[in-house]
Parts: C-alpha cells; structure tokens; sequence
C-alpha cells in the first residue's frame, strides 16, 4: 500500500475504491503502478483519486501517462565481482531513472539454487511486465519460465541461458566461440612442448559455463593434442572454493602450463599463483574488475574476457519492447596488459 494511506483527515485508498467503484487491491495496484488493471478502470480510479484531493494535478497527470515497463532482474548471489558491478550498475542506472523510464527492481538469489531462482521467477511475475535473470540449467527452472512466460511475462535470460526455450530471449556472448577462443591464447602462449591445462568453473548448471567448456576442449583437441586437458572443477564462483582448486592443481600437476577460468572469482586463483610463485603459467579468466585488473597489471593474469555490464543491461532491457525479436550475441572484449581500459 502507499505510505500516504492512513494519515488524519486525509482520504484513504478505501475512499478512492468506494468512489470509483473498484476493490481495494485494485486501488492499490493503480497507485503503485502494477500491471494487470484495464484502462477504463484505471482511469476511473485516477479521476476519483484526483477528486478527492489524494493526488495533486501534476501527480494525477503523470499517473495519466502511458505506465512504464516494469522490470524485476535476478542475479545470483555470493562474491563473484562481476556480479556485484553489475548489481552495482543497476543500482546507479535507479538512481538516475526519470519518468517513463522502466521502473526497475534488482534481487540477489542463492546462487546455483535452482528451486531458489523458479520461486523467484512466480513471486516476481505478479509485479513483474519482464525479468530478467540467469538462467540455471534445471527442470524446475524451465518449468517455471514456461508458466511466467505463458502468463504473459516477458522473460530474458542473460549470460547464461535455458537452451532457446520457446518464449524466452538471450543476451549474452557465443559461448562456445569464446571457450575456443580461450583455448587458442592458451595453446600458443603456453607453447608446444606438451604439459597440463585446466579448467574452472562456477557450476555445469549454467550453460554458458558448460559451452565455454566445450569449445575449449574442441581446440585443444584440433590444434594443441600435445596439452593435456584436466577435468574441469566447480569452484561455484567463490574466491576461496577456487584459492583451493588451484592449489590442489599445482600439486595434482607439476606440469601445468595453463588455467583458464570459465567463470567469476578469479582472484582465488591468483592468490594462489603469487603464493606458490607460479606467475609463469598462463592464466585467462573472465570480468574486468578490481581484482583480475590487479592481477593484470601485475602479470599474474595474461588475458581477461568481458561482456560491458552496461551493454548487457541495454541490450536485455531493449529485448522487453521487441518480443520475438532474436538478438545477436554480444561483442566479446578480450583485455591483456596493455589494452587495459
């Protein structure tokens, strides 16, 4: 309910849903701008608000013009900087929103949780004109995307997506040209006399990750036969899960030439480079931030890929005013040393 409902003397939502003739929710919905109220009733509500002086001339003007879209964005939790940049970002792109913008909504869920993430999916499409949100690799989360989308919420996945589900859009990048892509610089930065490679990830459950792995060892596989690949690891994007990974690998393999981290929270692996002195394998990872600029600056880490937070925001949030449209993947920026932004 709006805050402004209860004060002395003043007319309450109940007065405007006697006057207009409508329930309660339905005041409530119109003065909060939710979706779901036809126009002539939401009009209605507006002139009996108006009337009874619990809107102003401006307020009620402004209350007249075309609703704008309201989008929820679910972004998994934890500690991966990206992650945090982008919600960072959104917060920021709030902050500066005017009128007619999309009034937009950010909430972090647990992390690879898929249960976690379809119950965000229903609690959020009731507000909700499009969500926008990772997508995790699950039958519960499918599920529950057919049944937001065929209420008529617009969904659109980004960075990781669902497999082209009916109904649902994708922003994000060619995930299985950028694990080839990876696989490449490793290939000719760590040369051709042989020895290990390994690879690191948030979870299999995204496929972006699982894409990005697979294009990595179809390379490996064409060009580099000499390398070998060790199974990847699931670090679940957390710093410390991936400090020991990588300390189990540089015992596990004395040879190991090359890491490439298919997910976030590379600065557990880099922590664990300057640690044991292994500043001499050659380390890719993904996300331009604080922490994997550091390690670039300082030569721990040899090539970083980024998808602009900026770019993606756009992008998913144009794809909810042009339902079918299929958008191309997005431009991959690949950063070394001296490139830096």
């Amino acid at each position: 309910m709006s805050d402004r409902d209860g004060g002395a003397g003043r007319p309450q939502l109940t007065d405007i849903a006697e006057r207009a003739g409508v329930s309660l929710a339905t005041v409530d919905r119109v003065i909060n701008r939710r979706k779901g109220v036809k126009e002539r009733t939401r009009v209605r509500v507006l002139e009996a608000a108006s009337a009874l002086g619990y809107l102003s001339e401006g307020e009620a003007a402004r209350y007249g013009g075309e609703r704008p879209p309201n989008i929820v964005v679910l972004l998994p939790a934890g500690t991966n900087p990206y992650l945090r940049l982008l919600g960072d970002r959104l917060r920021e792109r709030v902050a500066r929103s005017g009128q007619g913008d999309p009034v937009l909504r950010c909430f972090f869920i647990e992390s690879f949780n898929a249960r976690a993430l379809a119950e965000a999916l229903r609690r959020n499409a009731g507000w909700a004109d499009g969500i926008i949100f990772f997508a995790i690799e699950h039958p519960e989360v499918r599920e529950a995307a057919a049944e937001v989308a065929a209420q008529g919420t617009r969904l659109v996945s980004i960075v990781s997506d669902l497999g082209g589900s009916p109904g649902i859009a994708h922003v994000g990048l060619d995930n299985r040209a950028v694990g080839r892509t990876a696989g490449l610089l490793i290939g000719r930065l760590a040369g051709r006399n042989g020895g290990a490679v390994a690879l690191v990830a948030g979870s299999r459950h995204y496929r972006a990750h699982s894409e990005r792995e697979a294009g990595f060892l179809s390379i490996q596989e064409e060009l580099f036969p000499d390398l070998r690949v060790i199974g990847m690891r699931e670090g679940h994007d957390d710093a410390g899960q991936n400090y020991r990974h990588a300390m189990a690998l540089f015992e596990q393999a004395p040879d190991l030439v090359g890491i490439y981290n298919v997910g976030g929270s590379s600065g557990g692996i880099t922590r664990a480079m300057r640690e044991c002195g292994k500043q001499d394998l050659v380390f890719i990872g993904h996300g331009l931030t604080t922490d994997t600029r550091r390690a670039m600056a300082e030569g721990t880490m040899d090539a970083i890929f980024d998808q602009d937070p900026d770019t993606l925001i756009d992008r998913a949030i144009r794809c909810m005013a042009t339902p079918g449209d299929l958008p191309r993947p997005l431009k991959l920026d690949i950063y070394f040393r001296e490139n830096l932004p």
